[in-house]
């Protein structure tokens, strides 16, 4: 069974070719890795995948339905939902506020109770701030319940982020270097939070540049060279070729 499937997928900006012939699925449950050197595609290809680019040729397939002209908001909708490479964080919101906008499609936008703040409103509003703590906590976020985002540390944003790409009820979610710019202690949080985030039914796709976090969460990853697929397998696969090696991993790889 495959959740995502991605045909024959093609993007270019003017004469730059940045994805090419690009085809690979994604099983439902599992952790899919999606690596190479700078350059090969990968932001591209979610940007591609979440409909903030139009592919020139090739389709994206998800739960059986054929989702490739959807916006991003309609994407959402049915299920995908995503954190950036640069934090996308509402800084004059307060963390609870910052999750419960990934709320927005559960939530009631009719104009007249609002208006009149009817207690069908109030009563849905405060199961959504429930929710919210909940996925705070899910994050290891507690002792955040009552901040501003303005005054969170930077690995804490990243984790804040990803607790609003859960609030939308996502059945997949493509992280995009969660890990970047983290010190290890942070590092092995967001290790930890993406085999629990896997745990909990969701499928994850990620796009991340350590290699130690990549082979110890993987159960399936993807190479990217020049936009074009260079290899896929297991990590333990991944780690032994010779091309990946030569590619992009390294010598140093193999003993990870």
């Amino acid at each position: 069974m495959t959740l995502l499937q991605v045909d024959d997928m093609s993007k270019a900006f003017g004469a730059n070719q940045v994805i090419e012939g690009l085809s690979f699925g994604v099983s439902p449950g599992a952790i899919h890795s999606i690596i190479g050197p700078n350059g090969a595609g990968k932001t591209t290809l979610f940007n591609l995948i979440t409909g903030i680019y139009r592919a020139d040729r090739g389709r994206v397939l998800f739960d059986g339905r054929d989702v490739t002209a959807l916006q991003p908001h309609e994407l959402a909708k049915c299920g995908i939902s995503r954190t950036f490479q640069n934090l996308q964080v509402f800084l004059n919101m307060s963390a609870l506020e910052n999750v419960m906008a990934g709320m927005h499609l559960h939530s009631d936008h009719r104009f007249w109770p609002s208006l009149f703040h009817l207690p069908m409103i109030t009563r849905r509003d405060r199961e959504l701030a429930e929710e919210a703590r909940r996925l705070m906590a899910f994050v290891n976020l507690e002792d955040y319940l009552d901040a501003h985002a303005s005054a969170m540390p930077y690995g804490a944003l990243k984790r804040l982020e990803i607790a609003r790409a859960l609030a939308t009820k996502s059945k997949l979610m493509l992280l995009d270097e969660p890990a970047a710019g983290l010190n290890p202690s942070e590092t092995r949080a967001i290790d930890g939070l993406i085999q629990k985030i896997a745990e909990s039914g969701v499928t994850v796709i990620l796009v991340e540049h350590d290699m130690r976090l990549v082979m110890g969460v993987s159960d399936h990853i993807l190479v990217l060279e020049g936009g074009r697929k260079l290899a896929e397998g297991t990590a333990g696969e991944i780690r032994h070729n010779p091309d990946v090696v030569a590619a992009y991993l390294g010598e140093s790889a193999r003993k990870q």
